[in-house]
C-alpha cells in the first residue's frame, strides 16, 4: 500500500510539471510559421521604419518571416483593434505608440481597453519630437520664442502632423506650461507641415525628428529644443525643452504588444530576442541615423510607462480644454 502511494504521488506531481513543460517547449518551437505585425500607420513613415529593421532581424533569428501589416486610421485604433480580436497565440504583434496612451482620453467609448487588452512585450525606440521655426523668426533659443510668443499673443501659426496627435497634445502642454498663447495649425501628417514652415506659411511646429532632421541639417528649418528629457546625438547642440521649461519632457515611445491572454513564455522570448536586436550596433547605427534611441525594457517597464503616460495625457486634455469624440 505504502508502494502504490508513492507511486501515485510521483504520478500527480509528474501531471502538475505537464502545463509548465508544454508552455516551455510551445516557447522553444515558437514560431513555427509566419506571424503578422500590425503597424496603425501608413507604409513609409519612420514607425513602418523601426519596424521593418526589427522584423528582419527577428526573421532571421527565429527562422520564420515577420510580416509587416499596414493598418492606419482611427489614430492607432483601427489596427490596435485588429489585434484586440486576434487570437493570443504569438502568431499576431502589434506596433505600440505613445498615441495608445492618449486615446483614451481623446475617444468618449473605444472598442477595447489598451491597458487590458494588449499584453507589452517590450520597447522598441524613442523617436524624439522637436520644437522648429522658419529661420525668418527673431527667435534663436526657445527662451526667446517663449518672449516672442508672450508679446504676439494669437498672432503666432503653430503647427502639428495632426489633430488630436502627440505633437498636437504637445503644443497643448508647451502654451499651458509657459503661459503663451498661439494659433493650432493641425496638418495631416508631417511632410506638408515642414513645406508650410519652410515656405513661411506657418512660423512654428512640433514635428518627428527623423521627418524633419535633414530639413533642420539643411537649415532651411531652425530647431529650437529637442522634446525628451535627454538631448539626441543626432543634433547634440540643440537643447531639451526641459532646460528652459524645469519638468517638460515629451517621450513618444515605440514598442511591441500583442493580444491579453498570449503565452508568458512568447513573450519572454520575443522580448530577449528583440532587446538583443536593439543591442546589436547595426540596428542602434540605423536608429541613429534617423534620431532614433533604442528603448530596451521589460514587458513590466513598458506596463508601467504605459500606465503613466495614460494618467499624463489625461491631465493634458482635461487643463486643455479638449472633448472626447
Amino acid at each position: 500500500m505504502k508502494l502504490r502511494r508513492r507511486q501515485f504521488l510521483h504520478i500527480v506531481a509528474g501531471a502538475a510539471t505537464l502545463p509548465a513543460l508544454s508552455t516551455i517547449a510551445l516557447a522553444q518551437a515558437y514560431p513555427t510559421r509566419p506571424v503578422r505585425w500590425i503597424v496603425p500607420y501608413p507604409a513609409g513613415g519612420t514607425t513602418d521604419l523601426v519596424a521593418r529593421l526589427m522584423a528582419d532581424w527577428l526573421s532571421k533569428r527565429l527562422g520564420q518571416q515577420f510580416v509587416i501589416e499596414n493598418k492606419p486610421g482611427g489614430g492607432t485604433n483601427i489596427g490596435v483593434e485588429a489585434v484586440v480580436n486576434a487570437p493570443a497565440d504569438g502568431y499576431t504583434l502589434l506596433f505600440t505608440v505613445a498615441t495608445n496612451a492618449i486615446n483614451p482620453s481623446l475617444y468618449k467609448s473605444l472598442p477595447f481597453d489598451f491597458q487590458r487588452d494588449i499584453a507589452p512585450v517590450s520597447g522598441l525606440a524613442e523617436l524624439p519630437l522637436v520644437m522648429e521655426v522658419n529661420p525668418g523668426v527673431p527667435a534663436k533659443t526657445l527662451a526667446e520664442f517663449i518672449a516672442y510668443a508672450k508679446a504676439n499673443p494669437g498672432k503666432i501659426n503653430f503647427a502639428s502632423f495632426g489633430a488630436r496627435t502627440i505633437s498636437d497634445l504637445a503644443i497643448d502642454l508647451f502654451e499651458t506650461s509657459v503661459g503663451v498663447d498661439v494659433v493650432h495649425v493641425p496638418y495631416p501628417g508631417g511632410a506638408p507641415m515642414v513645406i508650410d514652415i519652410i515656405s513661411g506659411r506657418v512660423q512654428a511646429g512640433i514635428d518627428a525628428l527623423p521627418n524633419s532632421l535633414p530639413h533642420i541639417r539643411a537649415g532651411t528649418m531652425r530647431a529650437l529644443a529637442i522634446l525628451s528629457a535627454t538631448r539626441t546625438p543626432a543634433l547634440p547642440d540643440v537643447p531639451t525643452a526641459g532646460e528652459t521649461i524645469p519638468g517638460f519632457a515629451v517621450q513618444p515611445w515605440t514598442g511591441v504588444g500583442v493580444p491579453r491572454g498570449t503565452p508568458t513564455a512568447i513573450i519572454e522570448r520575443l522580448n530577449r530576442e528583440i532587446n538583443a536586436g536593439l543591442a546589436d550596433p547595426g540596428i542602434k547605427a540605423s536608429l541613429a541615423k534617423v534620431g532614433g534611441t533604442p528603448i530596451i525594457r521589460t514587458p513590466e517597464q513598458m506596463r508601467t510607462l504605459i500606465a503613466s503616460g495614460i494618467e499624463k495625457w489625461a491631465t493634458v486634455v482635461k487643463q486643455a480644454g479638449i472633448k472626447p469624440e
